[in-house]
Order: structure tokens, then C-alpha cells, then sequence
């Protein structure tokens, strides 16, 4: 039996959509309620937290595969509270790899540790920047933006690369590592077809959404970081933090090949993906 920790989450809500639509039983484990309710699935809840030892073992009792798309931090909350034969398909990030520290990227490293040292079966999924999911805020906000400002202010002129990946992907690779029997614990890097430099990401982005693409402003990243803040305090704009700032100067680009060879996923071309996430207004006849 299937678990599925974080089931009302963004990737937790689209992997529980495609095993509904498959026909394949599993339990969602979420702290809301009334959120899972919402979705409209199939399904009986197992309301846990993943901070409550007993409350999460009863969760996860009797299940063989644990899929959590929860931060991957929680790792050992959920090796320690598993049956001991349970396998596992586990939510990591690329921010493991960022050369900036900070709690995010700390946690992916602690949580990836933890599961390569349990001697558990599975694998951890690092996805990059994922886009197209219900209430993601990353090209949605990207746009609105792009709609509001005459120029695009980019450390470096935009030039650092980006691969994004498509939430459908990210739920075809969940769901393929499930699908597979796993000799010991592994990292695998998800990502999108190829890397493109941020500018070019953000032309696609306005192309999609019906924007024109503002001019690109090359501007040292440490004056964009002090500005950050200021985002909060303009009404109708989106709010920008120091740190995703600073992130834009390194390269964010992944060989892909474990991605093909081992879940036999090939990820969507950005514009297709982009199609799905700013879908063309229809017209009267």
C-alpha cells in the first residue's frame, strides 16, 4: 500500500490526482483536513503531523511505499516512524546544491543524509524550479512583474542558467519511482529538457502570458538585494526576497540522463509547459 505524505500540498495534490485517475489505491497523510476534503478525491485521510511521532507511525502503518513530497528536513521524522520494510520516494531540491547557505537548502542536505544513511530502500527526488502547478507563484509572479515594470532589473543581465521543470513531470517522476524497485537509497536530479539563461526564461514567460518583454537591465546583484525589500511596500507588486535575488547569479543547469534512463520520464519543452500554465483566453463564435 501507497502512503502519501503531503497530500494537500501543491506536488502532493497533483501526484494524488494521477493515482486517483489511474486507479491506484493509497492513502493521503495531511495535516488539513478540510483541505483534502476540497480536492474532491478519492480516499480516506490520516490526519498526522509531521512534528507528532505516534500520530505519524499510526499514519504510515501498514504502508510498503512511502512517497512524501513534504520538505525534505522531515526525512528522518519519516524513516523513524515508517515499518520497517517500507520503501521510499522522497521530496529533495536542487537548492541542495546552491552555494549560498541557508535553512532550505540545509535542511534538503540534512534530509538527503539521513535517507542515504538508513540503509532504507528508495530514492530522493531533487527537482529544480517547478512551474505549472495549481497556486504556484514562480511564473505567475514572474508575470505579474513583467506586466509592472518598464524594464527587467537582472543580476548580471539574466545571463545565469535556469531549468525548469513542469509540476505534470515532476508528478510522471513520482510516480515512476514508485513504480520501481530500488537496490538501496539514491538521489536523482529532475529537471527540464534543456538549461536557458534566466533572460531567455523570462521572454518565454511574457510570450506566454500576452506581455511584452521589458528591456533587460544588467544591474550588480548586491544593489538589487538591498531593494528587495522595498517590493513589500508597493502595492501590486509582487514581493522579491533578498535571497532569491542572490540566487539568480549561479547556474542552475542538470544532466538529466538518470531522469531518462532510470524513471523513463523525458520532461516537456518549456513552451508547451508554459502553454498549460497561461492557457489562450477563448473566444466567442
Amino acid at each position: 500500500m501507497i502512503a502519501l505524505v503531503g497530500a494537500t500540498g501543491r506536488s502532493g495534490a497533483a501526484l494524488a490526482r494521477v493515482l486517483a485517475a489511474g486507479g491506484i489505491p493509497f492513502i493521503p497523510v495531511a495535516r488539513n483536513a478540510a483541505a483534502w476534503r476540497a480536492l474532491g478525491l478519492p480516499g480516506e485521510l490520516r490526519v498526522a503531523d509531521l512534528r507528532d511521532a505516534a500520530a505519524l507511525a499510526h499514519a504510515l502503518a501498514g504502508a510498503t511505499r512511502i512517497v512524501s513530497t513534504a520538505h525534505a528536513r522531515w526525512a528522518p521524522a519519516l524513516l523513524a516512524a515508517a515499518e520497517p520494510g517500507a520503501d521510499f520516494v522522497l521530496m529533495g531540491s536542487t537548492r541542495r546544491f546552491s552555494r549560498w547557505p541557508d535553512a532550505h537548502g540545509d535542511g534538503v542536505r540534512a534530509g538527503e543524509a539521513a535517507f542515504l544513511a538508513s540503509g532504507r530502500r528508495g530514492v530522493m527526488l531533487h527537482p529544480t524550479m517547478i512551474y505549472g502547478a495549481e497556486g504556484e507563484d514562480n511564473v505567475r509572479r514572474l508575470a505579474a512583474l513583467v506586466a509592472r515594470l518598464p524594464v527587467a532589473p537582472l543580476p548580471g543581465g539574466g545571463r545565469a542558467l535556469v531549468q525548469p521543470i513542469h509540476q505534470s513531470d515532476v508528478a510522471r517522476c513520482l510516480l515512476a519511482a514508485l513504480r520501481r524497485d530500488w537496490d538501496g537509497a539514491r538521489t536523482i536530479v529532475i529537471a527540464g529538457p534543456s538549461p536557458m539563461p534566466y533572460r531567455d526564461f523570462l521572454r518565454a514567460v511574457a510570450a506566454a502570458a500576452g506581455l511584452r518583454a521589458p528591456p533587460i537591465l544588467p544591474i550588480p546583484a548586491l544593489p538589487l538585494r538591498l531593494l528587495a525589500p522595498l517590493t513589500r511596500l508597493i502595492p501590486g507588486l509582487p514581493r522579491i526576497g533578498a535571497d532569491e535575488i542572490r540566487r539568480l547569479t549561479e547556474d542552475k543547469a542538470f544532466d538529466i540522463g538518470p531522469m531518462r534512463d532510470l524513471l523513463g520520464v523525458d520532461p516537456i519543452p518549456l513552451e508547451q509547459g508554459l502553454a498549460l500554465t497561461f492557457p489562450a483566453p477563448q473566444t466567442s463564435t
